[in-house]
């Protein structure tokens, strides 16, 4: 999971640069998801790490709502740049 928290995000940014470069909107649909799936893995980090050492066990709940508001921003981005035929930005 440490892997993937630190390997993905930079994934997600390469293949943002690369969509733009190329205009490939599915390039860019997998660069997002690429990007949330880290996200994904430090949010579950955090959660695990609050329950190990303080023993909250309502920590992971929490850390996962953390997730919404990127999730959010992930989906506005991508019906944003369907809309105008392009997700280069």
């Amino acid at each position: 999971m440490l892997a993937a928290a630190v390997v993905m995000p930079w994934l997600g940014s390469r293949k943002r640069h690369l969509a733009a470069a190329t205009s490939s909107a599915a390039l860019m649909a997998d660069a997002a998801d690429s990007a949330l799936c880290g996200y994904m893995a430090w949010i579950a980090l955090s959660g695990l790490v609050v329950n190990a050492i303080w023993h909250k066990p309502w920590a992971d709940p929490v850390a996962a709502l953390a997730f919404i508001p990127l999730i959010l921003r992930e989906g506005w981005q991508a019906m944003h740049a369907s809309r105008l035929g392009c997700g280069c930005s």
